[in-house]
C-alpha cells in the first residue's frame, strides 16, 4: 500500500504496469481446469502502425478478454501479424529504390531474404503500439502468417482443396494492377468518379450497306473487339443479327450478335463487345460461344498495347501506353470519318487501393477457389444460428454477398508470400503437392518441373487464422483443446468479406465447425464532422498522440462509450479529454478514501451495514454491476461503459463520498472500501492501468487486479427502504441546488426554508396533510442538509415547528403566521418547499434577468425552427449541419422552458 500522489500521471503508470503484466506472464492462459475462452485478433499488416480503427477494434477485444479473465475463464487472446504480400513488397521495393536498386536486380531468393531482414528490423512497430494501448495478448505465442507452422497449414489447405476439385486453374478476366504487376481482388478496388468522355463510333457493315453506331468510354479497346451486340427484341437491328461489321483501323471482320446485355434504351442500343477487356463483355462472349483461350488480349502486363492473334494492330501502336493509345485511336477514327460525336460524362473508374493506378480488366491464367461450394455451409451456419452476427442487421449483407459469390482468384504475381505449391512440366501438365519431392514423385523420374512463380493472396492464409494459430494441422484434436470454435470475433464491417466470411468457409470445410460462435462487426471511426478519415483529406487522428496527451485509459474508455452497435463513431477529442477527467476524479476519490482510512476490502461479499446511506450505496453498486454484466453479455459496449461511468461519477463520487464526510466510522470504511474494490474490478477491462495502480495503492494484495475475481452480485443486497430514503435526500439536495442556481442565490447565502405541505391533485400545498415522517427525515439528515444544502433553519408550517439544523434545537410557534415575503417554490416528491429570498437577492432585477434570458432563448429557438422548417435547408445542407441545427433547437427550447419555470417560481 503506497500513498497516492496528488496528481494522476497516466504516462508514468502505463509503461510500468504493462511491463509488469507481460513480465509475469499474466496474459498467458494458464488456468488448468478452467473454462477455455478464446479470441483471435484480426492480424494487422506487418507494415502497419496503429491507427484509430486499430484502437477501436483492439480496445473492444481487450475489454472482452480482461472481462473473461476476471470471470475465472482461461482466457486466450491470440496475437499475430499478417505478412501483407502487396504492402510489404511495396515497402521494401520503395526502400530499395532509394538506393537505386530494383527487385529484378536480385534473384527471388535474395529479394525474399531482404524482406525477412526488413521484418526483423522494422516489422514490430504495430505490436509495440498495441502494448501501449494496453492489449493483454498472449505475446509468448505471437504468430505470423509466414512462420513455419502456419505455412504448413497453408500448403495443406491448398493441396487438399485442389485434390477435392475446389481449387483449379482457369483463364478469366481479373482486376489487373499495372502499377503493381499483379491481379488484385474486387475488394481491393476502389471506384472513383472521374470526368471523362463518351465516344460514339460508326462501324461499317461488311457488305457496304451502311453503318451501325456503338458508344464507348474506352475507344482504344476497339482494337480487340470481337462482336457487336444488339438486344434480340430490338426491332431496329433484328435484320442485322448474324451479319458482320468491318472494324476501323484493323479491318477485322466481327459478327453482330443478339444478347440481352444490349439495352435498347441506352445510346444507340448497340454495344461493342471486347471480352478480353471488360467483365460484362467476357460473359457476353462466353454466351456467344467464344472460349476464353480465343479471346483477344491487346495489352501486356504494363498496360501497353501488344499485338493480337491476327496481327492486324498497326505497328506504330504497339508498345504504347493504353491512355496514349486512346488518343491515337480517337484521332485515327476521326480522320477516317468513323467518329460520330463525343459527350462529356462522369465515369465510374476502378483504381487499385494501394497503387492508385487505374485497374485494367485483363485476361490471364490464375488459380481460383470454388467459393460458391464453400459458401453453402457458411450460409447455413448463420441461418441456423451456429454463428450469430451482431448487429443482426449485417446478416442481410452477408447473405447477399455469399449467395452471389464469384470464383475467388487466389494467385498473385509477387515474390513475397506463400509460393503456390504447383509445378509445371514442359508438356503442360501441372502437379500440386506440399513439396517439390512429392510433385516430382507424381511426375516421374526425368520429368523437368518448374514451380509456379506466383504467390497466394494474403487473405487465403489469414482465412485459416482461427485454427492454424492453434497448431493445426499438427494437432489432431478437432477442438484444438477447447480453443476451436473461438468464442467471438471482433472486426470492422469493412473486412466482412475480405476475412470474416472466408474464415467461415475454410473453418467449416477443414474443422467441420464454425470458426467463431459470435461475429461482432463494429463501425468506422470518422472525423468529427462525420467524414471518412483519409490521409488525402488530412483528417486522420493519431491514437498514439491521444495516448500521449490523455492516457491510454481515456482513449479506451472513449472507444467503448461511443461504440453503439451498427453506428460509426465520430471522433471527439473533447470526449477523450472528458474521460481523462473521469480518471482524475476516480484518482482523487481514491486519495480521499486513503486519507480517511478507507482501504481495500477483506471480503468478496458486501459488509454488513445499518446506516441507510451505506445500504444504499451497496444496492446501487449491485445494480451497476448487473447493468454492466447484462450489457457485456449483449455486446453493448456503450451501455456497459456508461453504466459504470455514471455509478462512479455521480453516485459514488458526487453523492456517497459527500454524504459520508461527517460520519466516517468503521462500518462506513468497510462499505466504502468494498464498493471501491468493486469499482476497480468492473472498471478494469475498460481502464486497466489506473485501476491496477489504485488496487495496489489501497491495500496490500495477494495478486494483481488483472487476475482478480469479477463480482458475484446478489440482488438481495438491494434495500428498497434505504434506497427510498437516500434517493429522497439526493433529490432534495439536488433540486434545491438547481433552484438556487437558477435564480442566482449566492453560494454562501443561507436563506430560510419553509415546508409548505403536501402537494394536492391541483398542485397547491395543503398544510393540514403534512406527514410527520418528513420531520424525522430532516432530523436524521440535519447535519448533511445543513452542510450540503446550506440550510440553517427549516420551518414546518403545518405544526409551526422551527427546526435549527445546526444545533438540533426545535421551537414551536403554533398559531403564528410567518410573513414569507418573496421567494421561490420547488417540489420534491409530494412535498412543496419555499425559499425566502427577501434581502438575499434583488428580486426585481432577477425577474428582469430571467425575462431577458427567456426572450433570447426563445428568439434563437424560433430562428432555428424556421431554418428547420425550410425544406431547401433540410434537403441541401450537409447532414451534420441539419443534425446540429436540430440539436441546437432542442437545447434552446429546453433552456427557454427551464428559465420560464424559474421565473414562475419567483411569482
Amino acid at each position: 500500500m503506497t500513498e497516492l500522489s496528488k496528481t494522476f500521471d497516466p504516462a508514468e503508470i502505463e509503461s510500468r504496469w504493462y511491463a509488469h503484466w507481460e513480465g509475469k506472464g499474466l496474459f498467458r492462459p494458464e488456468r488448468p481446469g478452467a473454462e477455455p475462452w478464446t479470441i483471435v485478433n484480426p492480424p494487422p499488416n506487418v507494415t502497419g502502425s496503429l491507427h484509430i480503427g486499430h484502437a477501436l477494434d483492439n480496445t473492444l477485444q481487450d475489454i472482452l478478454t480482461r472481462h473473461a479473465r476476471l470471470k475465472g475463464k482461461d482466457a486466450l487472446w491470440v496475437v499475430g501479424t499478417d505478412h501483407a504480400g502487396i504492402a510489404t513488397q511495396m515497402v521494401v521495393e520503395r526502400q530499395m529504390a532509394e538506393r537505386q536498386e530494383k527487385r529484378t536486380d536480385f534473384t527471388r531468393e535474395e529479394f525474399v531474404a531482404k524482406v525477412w531482414e526488413w521484418k526483423a528490423q522494422s516489422g514490430g512497430a504495430i505490436t509495440r503500439q498495441l502494448r501501449r494501448l494496453g492489449c493483454s495478448m498472449d505475446w509468448a505465442n505471437e504468430r505470423f502468417t509466414m512462420d513455419e507452422g502456419f505455412s504448413k497449414a497453408v500448403l495443406k489447405v491448398f493441396v487438399d482443396l485442389h485434390r477435392q476439385g475446389l481449387i483449379y486453374r482457369d483463364k478469366r478476366l481479373v482486376n489487373w494492377d499495372p502499377g503493381l504487376g499483379t491481379a488484385i481482388s474486387d475488394l481491393e478496388v476502389e471506384t472513383r468518379e472521374v470526368n471523362g468522355k463518351f465516344w460514339h463510333l460508326r462501324y461499317p457493315l461488311a457488305d457496304g450497306s451502311g453503318f451501325i453506331s456503338v458508344a464507348t468510354t474506352r475507344p482504344e479497346t476497339m482494337l480487340a473487339d470481337m462482336a457487336v451486340a444488339v438486344n434480340p427484341e430490338d426491332e431496329r437491328y433484328k435484320a442485322l443479327i448474324g451479319k458482320r461489321v468491318k472494324l476501323p483501323i484493323t479491318g477485322r471482320l466481327i459478327p453482330i450478335i443478339a444478347d440481352e446485355h444490349a439495352d435498347p434504351e441506352l445510346g444507340s442500343g448497340a454495344v461493342k463487345i471486347t471480352p478480353g477487356h471488360d467483365f460484362n463483355d467476357f460473359e457476353v462472349g462466353r454466351r456467344a460461344g467464344i472460349e476464353a483461350r480465343d479471346m483477344l488480349n491487346m495489352l501486356d502486363a504494363k498496360a501497353q498495347v501488344t499485338q493480337v492473334a491476327d496481327g492486324l494492330i498497326p505497328a506504330d501502336l504497339i508498345g504504347i501506353d493504353r491512355f496514349w493509345a486512346r488518343k491515337q485511336v480517337v484521332e485515327r477514327l476521326e480522320a477516317e470519318g468513323f467518329l460520330e460525336r463525343v459527350e462529356d460524362r462522369v465515369i465510374q473508374t476502378p483504381y487499385g487501393d494501394r497503387s492508385g493506378e487505374v485497374i485494367e480488366p485483363w485476361l490471364t491464367d490464375q488459380w481460383y477457389v470454388d467459393a460458391a461450394t464453400l459458401a453453402k455451409p457458411a450460409i447455413e451456419a448463420v441461418t441456423s444460428g451456429k454463428t450469430r452476427i451482431v448487429p443482426k442487421t449485417w446478416e442481410k449483407t452477408y447473405f447477399n454477398w455469399m449467395d452471389n459469390i464469384q470464383p475467388w482468384c487466389v494467385s498473385r504475381q509477387l515474390w513475397w508470400g506463400h509460393r503456390i505449391p504447383a509445378w509445371f512440366a514442359d508438356d503442360g501438365r501441372i502437379f500440386v503437392a506440399e513439396s517439390e519431392a512429392d510433385a516430382q514423385a507424381q511426375a516421374g523420374e526425368g520429368v523437368a518441373l518448374v514451380q509456379d512463380p506466383d504467390v497466394l493472396d494474403t487473405w487465403f492464409s489469414s482465412a485459416l487464422w482461427p485454427f492454424a494459430t492453434m497448431g493445426w494441422p499438427e494437432d489432431a484434436d478437432p477442438t484444438l483443446h477447447g480453443r476451436y470454435p473461438n468464442d467471438v470475433l471482433i472486426s470492422g464491417f469493412d473486412i466482412l468479406f475480405f476475412w470474416d466470411a472466408r474464415m467461415m468457409m475454410q473453418g467449416l470445410h477443414f474443422m467441420k465447425d464454425v470458426p467463431f460462435r459470435t461475429l461482432y462487426l463494429h463501425g468506422l471511426v470518422r472525423a468529427a464532422d462525420g467524414a471518412k478519415m483519409s490521409k488525402s483529406k488530412g483528417n486522420t487522428v493519431d491514437p498514439l498522440g491521444l495516448i500521449d496527451k490523455y492516457g491510454a485509459d481515456a482513449l479506451r474508455f472513449f472507444m467503448a462509450a461511443m461504440e453503439s452497435q451498427g453506428r460509426d463513431i465520430k471522433m471527439d477529442e473533447k470526449r477523450v479529454e472528458g474521460y481523462r477527467n473521469f480518471a482524475t476524479k476516480l484518482w482523487n476519490a481514491s486519495r480521499f478514501c486513503q486519507a480517511n482510512g478507507i482501504g481495500g476490502s477483506a471480503t468478496l461479499e458486501p459488509p454488513a451495514a445499518n446506516a441507510a446511506v451505506n445500504k444504499w450505496i451497496v444496492g446501487e453498486c449491485v445494480k451497476a454491476i448487473q447493468s454492466v454484466d447484462l450489457a457485456l453479455a449483449e455486446l453493448r459496449f456503450d451501455a456497459a461503459a456508461n453504466a459504470i461511468y455514471h455509478f462512479v461519477w455521480s453516485q459514488f463520487c458526487d453523492w456517497y463520498l459527500e454524504l459520508i464526510k461527517s460520519q466516517i466510522d468503521d462500518e462506513t470504511r468497510a462499505v466504502a472500501g468494498w464498493v471501491l474494490d468493486q469499482v476497480l474490478v468492473v472498471l478494469h477491462p475498460f481502464m486497466p492501468f489506473i485501476t491496477e495502480e489504485l488496487w495496489h495503492a489501497l491495500a496490500p494484495r495477494a495478486h494483481e487486479l488483472i487476475v482478480a475475481q469479477w463480482p458475484m452480485v446478489d440482488a438481495r443486497a438491494i434495500d428498497p427502504a434505504a434506497a427510498a430514503e437516500v434517493d429522497w435526500l439526493i433529490d432534495f439536495l439536488s433540486t434545491q441546488r438547481e433552484v438556487r442556481a437558477e435564480v442566482n442565490v449566492p453560494p454562501g447565502a443561507r436563506p430560510a426554508l419553509y415546508v409548505l405541505g403536501h402537494q394536492t391533485v391541483a398542485g397547491s400545498a395543503d398544510p393540514a396533510t403534512f406527514p410527520d415522517a418528513l420531520i424525522h427525515r430532516f432530523d436524521r439528515y440535519r447535519a448533511t442538509i445543513n452542510r450540503m444544502g446550506r440550510v440553517d433553519v427549516v420551518t414546518f408550517l403545518n405544526t409551526g415547528m422551527r427546526f435549527d439544523l445546526k444545533s438540533g434545537e426545535r421551537e414551536s410557534r403554533v398559531g403564528e403566521t410567518p410573513l414569507l415575503g418573496s421567494g421561490v417554490q420547488f417540489v420534491v416528491g409530494d412535498d412543496t418547499y419555499f425559499i425566502a429570498l427577501e434581502g438575499t437577492i434583488d428580486l426585481d432585477a432577477e425577474r428582469a434577468r430571467l425575462a431577458k434570458s427567456i426572450a433570447g432563448a426563445e428568439k434563437e429557438r424560433d430562428a432555428l425552427a424556421a431554418r428547420l422548417g425550410n425544406a431547401s435547408f433540410v434537403e441541401r445542407a450537409k447532414p451534420e449541419a441539419v443534425e446540429k441545427a436540430r440539436a441546437d433547437h432542442a437545447d434552446k427550447a429546453a433552456e427557454a422552458e427551464r428559465l420560464a419555470a424559474a421565473l414562475a417560481r419567483l411569482g
